[in-house]
């Protein structure tokens, strides 16, 4: 029998992302959907686009329309998933992708997010290379508490890894520019999220080492075995619904080639079937990314600059957000990883 699922914030994009592969998933049944001011409403109205799932309505999210289920996903704003967290059976597997769970610094929760700190859980990205060339899917196995990392932070994190597990980059100079789309912002209504202040525009945000995502960031750089980590990181608005374009540059090590860092990280996603290195000369497009739980990277050096350039391309909603959270539930219950899943995008 499929496992009964529950996904709390349902009414929103990354809910909607999640419900969007469980549905063709063959292991899970959505039984239970729930979302704040949209309670009450038939699912459908807030996810047109998920006619497989007319039949669901949303109910409230409280802790006692969660529990009864062997998953619970969790899309809500920060602060509101450790609120439910703590209430909910440990058996349960629970896996969480907003920020609540992320970071393992209480002193970072507070400078960049604020309020009730809720402890750090497994870690939810397998590809995420530790010092010493094991990699993060390794603590998945068995967990039945997993927060899913942040979109930016995958196409940066993904990105960089290698070069810094390998000796090959220092991570103490690092300087990330990446085009994303406003789908990361979530569902609610802002002006500045609005078509007609968006088309034909692009804007800076969270400028000046402001942007929440720089701690988490960092602490996965640690984890593949940095020690001393400085991240400027500026995102930029750009008018496309989903998306992540990242370009992430570091400086090269002293006597390391072009040759050197196409090695490092062709070997570190030789086996991924959801991160993909672009041979010499390409470098990803992220309308070949979307609807697909897929990392494209490119890469090349600026000999010049002594440095080296990664592109990274995503779907922040699908390998950034939802994918993401299937892939690691797969790795967590023992289905395949890929189970559900697709590499495949939607074009044009």
């Amino acid at each position: 029998m499929p496992l009964s699922v529950a996904v709390a914030g349902a009414s929103g994009y990354a809910g909607g992302e999640l419900l969007r592969l469980l549905a063709q998933h063959p292991e899970f049944e959505v039984t239970t959907v729930t979302a704040f001011k949209n309670a009450g409403q038939p699912l459908i109205a807030a996810q047109p686009h998920l006619r497989s799932l007319a039949h669901l309505t949303l109910v409230e999210t409280t802790p006692e329309n969660l529990v009864g289920h062997d998953v619970v996903f969790l899309a809500l704003p920060h602060g509101k998933s450790g609120e439910i967290t703590a209430q909910l059976p440990s058996e349960t597997l629970v896996v969480d992708c907003g920020a609540d769970h992320r970071l393992t610094s209480e002193d970072d929760w507070a400078a960049f997010y604020g309020g009730e700190f809720y402890g750090a859980w497994t870690y939810g990205m397998p590809e995420l290379l530790r010092a010493g060339g094991s990699k993060q899917r390794d603590e998945i196995v068995g967990a039945t508490r997993i927060a899913v990392p942040g979109c930016n932070v995958t196409a940066m994190t993904l990105g960089l890894a290698p070069g810094v597990e390998a000796g090959l980059v220092s991570a103490n100079d690092i300087v990330a520019v990446l085009a994303v789309g406003p789908s990361g912002a979530g569902k609610a209504l802002k002006p500045h999220l609005l078509a007609s202040e968006m088309l034909g525009s692009a804007s800076a945000y969270g400028v000046g080492g402001t942007h929440r995502h720089i701690p988490e960031t960092q602490q996965n750089l640690r984890v593949a075995g940095a020690t001393d980590v400085t991240l400027s990181f500026t995102p930029m608005l750009v008018p496309m619904a989903r998306g992540i374009l990242a370009t992430t540059t570091a400086k090269l090590a002293p006597g390391v080639s072009e040759a050197d860092i196409r090695r490092a990280w062709e070997a570190a996603y030789a086996d991924e079937p959801f991160v993909h290195v672009l041979p010499a000369g390409e470098y990803p497009r992220v309308a070949d990314t979307l609807g697909a739980n897929v990392c494209l990277i490119g890469l090349s050096v600026d000999e010049a600059a002594g440095r080296v350039i990664v592109v990274s391309a995503l779907d922040n909603l699908a390998k950034g957000t939802a994918g993401a959270a299937v892939q690691s539930t797969n790795i967590a219950l023992g289905f395949p990883e890929t189970l559900g899943l697709t590499t495949n995008g939607v074009a044009p």
